[in-house]
């Protein structure tokens, strides 16, 4: 991972954590409650009403912003165009899901303010929570970070998982409805077109309707149509950045059994010299998601043999050879990834009220960075706090402004990284080369100072804004760094992260 802008923003900022009014929102697990002051929030002080609000997309995301928005709007209805498992597996509409995914510990955050109880209820489905610095073997440019106690949790859980539980807890908030099989052909506005007014839906097996909304949020992901839907309406299209990377990355699961490994996740980064990668984390049901990555037409094979011939080649070891001791429990699974866009609509000079863009509809990472869950909290947080504020007029501009103050961090940490390879396009300023070339050095700090590799992972999770890495403190150690363990050290075990007593009975090691 590297960082291409090292004094950017704060997210805390743009996200906070608490309501306008400073109340928290409370939600036992199982059941919902209100802010206390929704009454008054049903109406702005312009008068524009907070009667219903509708979700295009009911991933992670639109799950997210529904959440939010039942504090501020008596009724929200969330419309998604699969039919949503029961039981969790992965749909149509997220191929993704049968991937690796990280939910960085910013996120982890986010996500149990907004479902208290969330933690426990993951754990007690088999999903882990550990130390991001002591539990996990991390390679980048093939150097082993060394492993301490960082207090940075993270939190391993499959992604089908993850939105089974918060499709749940959502559908459980009085007011909210998810409807299924639905799609959300496009909004619609006032006569003037300055506002929109709702969307027209297409049912299975049924005409179009049109639904009303006071404020319509698109959250469809990469699947997004969003600047076709603004051209309908008369605007012109948020202007884009774009990065490609070439990413193409295959999944396989392997059945998990405790001594399988002396941490409970391996995260191999891929290097300038070797631009593949792979990921082990552990997970529900005992077993292990495993994917690896390769780009610029290095492609990981769909073949059993291959796929453990290309693990061989990544730049360190370890993954080949916990994947010979594994027994695999699916075949191999190939996603190719689109390329990585942000739509910037904080850039536009005009944009209908009552419309709203997040998650992978404003901004779709290179997954290996693990942002996009992460991103998407934080957005709804941010929401969050701009509903608190109470003037709808301008709830587009304010959002779209903390929106962007969040995925500048992101997103310039992964574009960063990805100009490091010299067949990705992109303009490598002096200022960029001159900053993956320290982060480089951090990367070789890290291998003997703890605290180097913890204000790292504290930056990489977005906890700590980038600046961190050069405070004087931190960069003493990375121009001076200590002397680095002799090959085959093994990393020193750590406790693991303190969590509520209920929770540690689920604790076992991998």
């Amino acid at each position: 991972m590297t960082v291409r802008h090292l004094m950017g923003r704060p997210i805390a900022r743009a996200v906070g954590h608490r309501q306008g009014n400073g109340k928290r929102t409370s939600i036992g697990a199982g059941q919902a409650g209100r802010s206390e002051d929704k009454g008054d929030a049903m109406r702005d002080a312009g008068g524009t009403g907070r009667d219903h609000a509708v979700v295009a997309g009911a991933g992670i995301g639109g799950l997210l912003a529904a959440r939010v928005l039942s504090e501020s709007f008596a009724r929200v209805t969330v419309v998604d165009r699969d039919a949503l498992p029961d039981g969790g597996g992965p749909r149509r509409g997220v191929p993704q899901s049968l991937h690796a995914h990280g939910m960085l510990s910013k996120g982890f955050e986010v996500l149990q303010d907004l479902f208290p109880g969330l933690r426990a209820d993951l754990v007690a489905r088999g999903a882990l929570v550990r130390d991001v610095q002591a539990d996990v073997n991390w390679f980048n440019d093939g150097r082993l970070l060394h492993r301490a106690p960082s207090g940075i949790p993270c939190l391993m859980v499959g992604r089908p998982e993850l939105e089974r539980y918060l499709r749940t807890r959502v559908a459980a908030l009085p007011g909210v409805e998810i409807q299924q099989r639905t799609e959300v052909v496009e909004p619609v506005a006032d006569p003037t077109g300055r506002r929109v007014t709702g969307v027209r839906l297409l049912r299975v097996n049924a005409e179009p309707e049109v639904i009303t909304a006071d404020l319509v949020v698109d959250a469809t992901g990469r699947s997004n149509r969003g600047a076709t839907w603004l051209r309908t309406l008369g605007y012109e299209p948020a202007p884009e950045e774009r990065v490609d990377s070439g990413l193409v990355y295959v999944s396989r699961e392997y059945r998990r059994r405790p001594g399988d490994l002396d941490a409970d996740a391996i995260v191999i980064g891929a290097s300038a010299t070797a631009p593949r990668g792979g990921v082990a984390l552990s997970g529900e049901d005992d077993r292990w998601l495993v994917t690896l990555f390769g780009m610029n037409g290095d492609l990981p094979p769909v073949d059993h043999a291959g796929y453990h011939r290309f693990a061989q080649r990544l730049p360190v070891p370890d993954l080949h050879r916990l994947l010979e001791r594994l027994e695999p429990l699916t075949e191999p699974r190939l996603m190719r990834t689109p390329v990585s866009i942000r739509r910037r609509y904080e850039r536009l000079d005009r944009f209908p009220a009552g419309y709203l863009v997040l998650g992978d509809a404003l901004c779709q990472f290179n997954p290996t960075y693990g942002q996009g869950m992460t991103v998407a909290a934080c957005e709804a947080a941010a929401l969050r706090r701009c509903l608190a504020e109470r003037s709808d007029d301008t709830l587009a501009a304010r959002f779209f402004r903390r929106a962007a103050t969040i995925t500048d961090v992101a997103w310039d940490m992964s574009v960063g990284g990805d100009l490091r390879f010299p067949f990705v396009r992109g303009r490598r300023t002096p200022r960029v080369r001159l900053l993956n070339r320290y982060v480089a050095r951090i990367h070789r700090a890290a291998q003997s100072d703890p605290e180097v590799g913890r204000t790292f992972l504290a930056v990489a999770n977005l906890q700590e804004p980038p600046q961190r890495l050069m405070a004087p403190a931190v960069l003493s150690r990375v121009l001076r760094p200590r002397p680095a363990p002799a090959p085959g050290t093994p990393a020193r075990p750590a406790p693991p992260v303190a969590a509520p007593a209920a929770e540690h009975p689920e604790r076992t090691a991998s």
